[in-house]
């Protein structure tokens, strides 16, 4: 084998996904017999719902069967601007939509379109893990701006402001927010934006997949403020709401010349998005919504029921989100404690005490930005989150 050296410059330069590692650990573990509740990623364990499936079959026998067009089919992005302007209030056209091969793929052409080499992007902390490392992928410099527990995990103007330079090209915002769950609100969002439009071609990454994992009432988004429109880039998609991860369909919109850049990028390295994805997300979005509200009610009843058990565990420090399905209580309380084998000296040291000794598979926050905290999500029954609290608290008791 060829020793990693000859690797290119640019794929030294990234770190693997932690969530991705600690999953797969998590399913080695449990292959061999181990009985372990991996709460590591960030995935509905919901079914796709049994309309949106039936689309999916329907396109099949249709013969949805060759390539689709690079931006994505034209039935997609009409129903895409229909759920912006019924939804959010929002008019774009749809030359301003482009589809992909999931959000992720969304935010990845996004940075890769507008970042060129040594530009800075900023990046809130806690962020999630893939923001950094494609900003680096691009060439670009990940300005990380630190917004703790005490400030309930969001970034402030003042900070905002205080991290520009004459190189910054884009600030990367997520709300609701993985790993933490915080949500920014439509005047946090309008004191951002103040910032922002003080600086002439500043862009801002909206990325708003969890838009309806919300337990605060409606959603806000930076692009529905005046000015705001031109500037933003909203990411979104399927994966979370509808519990689709595995179909991949995410969209960008934004104004057209993005949309066009990132068209270009796409079309060389992935083509389209799936077809057969396409036709089942078309339904998601034009059929009734009621599965969504159910999903989010669930989400919502879990929320209440892991953070009242996380409160229980003497030692961790617990906000309570306000959106998507994590929760990231600070944990550095236990740094430098031992169970007489293992001893824990930072949350990647936790997280694997939790999987090695407790059995349950959660993220330390180091991989997000934040070293004092770890990542759970609640994307599971409300039997694995009593299971799994009950271990962690047994297991964090024998440390001393």
């Amino acid at each position: 084998m060829k020793n990693m050296t000859q690797l290119s410059d640019r794929l030294n330069r990234l770190a693997p996904s932690a969530t991705l590692a600690m999953s797969q650990k998590s399913s080695e573990m449990k292959a061999s017999g181990i009985d372990v509740i991996n709460m590591s990623v960030g995935e509905p364990d919901f079914p796709t719902p049994d309309h949106i499936k039936k689309a999916a079959k329907k396109a099949i026998d249709d013969n949805f069967s060759t390539y689709s067009p690079v931006p994505g089919y034209m039935d997609l992005r009409e129903a895409i601007v229909a759920k912006l302007k019924n939804e959010n209030g929002l008019d774009y056209k749809v030359n301003e939509i482009l589809v992909s091969n999931g959000a992720k793929q969304s935010v990845c052409n996004t940075v890769m379109a507008l970042v060129n080499d040594g530009e800075e992007v900023i990046i809130p902390a806690p962020y999630w893990v893939s923001y950094p490392q494609m900003v680096k992928l691009a060439g670009g410099n990940p300005v990380i701006v630190e917004a703790g527990f005490e400030q309930n995990f969001k970034m402030t103007p003042e900070q905002l402001e205080a991290a520009i330079t004459p190189k910054t090209k884009m600030l990367i915002l997520c709300s609701p927010s993985n790993p933490t769950g915080s949500v920014y609100s439509k005047e946090e969002l309008e004191g951002l934006a103040k910032v922002i439009l003080r600086h002439d071609d500043l862009y801002i990454l909206a990325d708003e997949i969890y838009e309806h994992i919300n337990y605060i009432g409606k959603h806000s988004s930076i692009a529905q403020i005046a000015g705001m429109k031109e500037r933003a880039i909203i990411v979104n998609g399927v994966s979370k709401a509808y519990a689709m991860t595995g179909w991949r369909i995410g969209y960008i919109a934004a104004p057209e010349w993005i949309v066009k850049g990132c068209n270009k990028l796409q079309g060389q390295y992935t083509s389209g998005p799936c077809s057969i994805s396409q036709k089942a997300a078309v339904e998601a979005y034009v059929a009734s919504q009621e599965c969504v509200e159910e999903m989010r009610k669930a989400f919502e009843r879990r929320r209440n029921l892991i953070v009242e058990l996380a409160k229980e565990i003497p030692g961790l420090d617990v906000n309570v989100p306000e959106g998507a399905f994590y929760l990231f209580p600070r944990c550095n309380s236990f740094f430098g404690k031992t169970d007489g084998t293992h001893t824990i000296n930072n949350s990647t040291d936790f997280a694997m005490y939790l999987l090695e000794v407790g059995h349950v598979a959660t993220v330390g926050g180091d991989a997000f930005g934040d070293p004092d905290c770890f990542r759970m999500s609640y994307a599971t029954s409300d039997d694995n989150i009593r299971e799994a609290m009950k271990r962690i608290k047994i297991t964090l008791e024998q440390l001393k």
